[in-house]
């Protein structure tokens, strides 16, 4: 019998996450530092033993719960309430167990600056209105222990006050940000998927109905319906292209569990990976109006930027065929450098006017811009492109070569 498959476990990061175990360690230390200056102090309070019960009940709950702040989710509300008791508890037995002269010298409570703790919890899970409360409650047992507002108590009291609502504030500006971020990257995701789908429909699709249209228009009769037909398609297609809708906001649980799904239904064939000969793809472009020229060794690159490469030199002679003319000739030159593979596709047509290429993206027409640059940002290069009103067109490739896999 085989194990059953487990769901990966969905990772995430979170900015507040060095906070919760900055908190688990300042407890432990702290509450170190309390045993201690009770041990050293134990036979000048005026009720020892009672003093020695709290302490034990703080250790042990500290034994208990100490990993409890470790981690956002394991830290509830009804466990922090629960530490803050335990902390103000501390607070008012001190009154109790010490004698009259060392609470008016000033001494330590009993939890001493394990209090702190509970109040950093507050402020971390709840921001700065919960920080705001659980340090007005310690300042007022704080007051209370005392008798008096004696001035270090004063001075006490509104450090933790001011430093936990300060903190508290923090974080939820952090967490505001890292909201921010999470939906800048969502957004990201989704116009880049965006644009290659866009790619692919203006490869295969857009180009297929244009076709349509215009050997519909020249057939004449019921072919030139079809064509109409399928010119106001290719219109309302690149309309979406052009415009296009991003998804909705959603949780990263959602978009693995999606990815999941996905992956499980999706059954098309592995992506070849290694590096391979860009030449040896470029290669067949090569006819009667198309001449190809590269280094007599194979140029490596990895398969996947290899095969993006090879589509937008692809778009470059469709664009080539499409709008410099009949008799038009096109040269592609490849270049094997050791940083980055170069490719310029170049040819003798009518070249481009000035603003076209804006003007063609207005319309939904994207062959330069996602099939040609999309593709190559991408991949990390760029694509640049300069054509001279009756001088031709020329575009340049640099697909770079990463971490160095590719080369010989």
């Amino acid at each position: 019998m085989t194990p059953r498959s487990r769901k990966p476990r969905v990772v995430r990061m979170s900015v507040e996450l060095p906070l919760w175990r900055a908190l688990t360690g300042y407890r432990i230390l702290t509450l170190c530092y309390a045993l201690a200056i009770f041990a050293i102090n134990y036979h000048e309070y005026a009720h020892p033993l009672g003093g020695a019960l709290y302490m034990g009940v703080l250790t042990g709950w500290m034994a208990l719960t100490w990993n409890r702040t470790s981690a956002p989710e394991r830290c509830t509300k009804r466990f922090l309430i629960a530490d803050l008791a335990l902390a103000l508890a501390g607070i008012l037995v001190t009154a109790v167990v010490d004698s009259p002269a060392r609470i008016d010298g000033g001494a330590a409570t009993l939890p001493s600056i394990w209090t702190g703790g509970a109040v950093l919890g507050l402020a971390i899970k709840g921001g700065w209105r919960w920080a705001a409360v659980g340090s007005t409650l310690v300042a007022v047992a704080n007051l209370a222990e005392r008798g008096s507002p004696a001035r270090d108590t004063v001075h006490n009291v509104l450090l933790v006050w001011v430093s936990s609502i300060a903190i508290g504030y923090i974080v939820e500006v952090a967490r505001a940000s890292e909201r921010t971020l999470a939906r800048a990257l969502r957004i990201e995701a989704a116009t880049r998927e965006r644009e290659r789908l866009a790619r692919d429909i203006h490869d295969g699709v857009l180009q297929v109905l244009a076709m349509v249209q215009r050997r519909g228009a020249a057939l004449g009769g019921e072919a030139a319906e079809l064509g109409r037909m399928a010119g106001e398609q290719e219109i309302a297609l690149r309309t979406l292209v052009a415009g296009g809708l991003l998804p909705p906001q959603r949780s990263a649980e959602e978009l693995a569990g999606d990815a999941e799904l996905v992956g499980a239904a999706a059954a098309a064939p592995p992506v070849p990976t290694g590096p391979i000969d860009v030449g040896a793809l470029l290669a067949p472009h090569a006819g009667a109006d198309v001449s190809f020229a590269g280094p007599g060794t194979p140029v490596l690159l990895e398969a996947a930027a290899a095969a993006e490469l090879a589509a937008a030199v692809g778009a470059a002679l469709d664009n080539v065929r499409k709008h410099a003319g009949e008799g038009a000739r096109a040269w592609i030159l490849l270049e094997d450098e050791p940083e980055e593979v170069i490719v310029t596709v170049r040819d003798d047509g009518p070249g481009i006017p000035e603003g076209r290429l804006a003007d063609a993206e207005r319309e939904g027409r994207m062959g330069v811009a996602l099939s040609i640059r999309g593709r190559l940002r991408d991949l990390g290069g760029s694509a640049e492109l300069v054509s001279v009103p009756g001088q031709g067109t020329e575009v340049e490739l640099k697909v770079p070569r990463g971490n160095g896999k590719e080369q010989r």
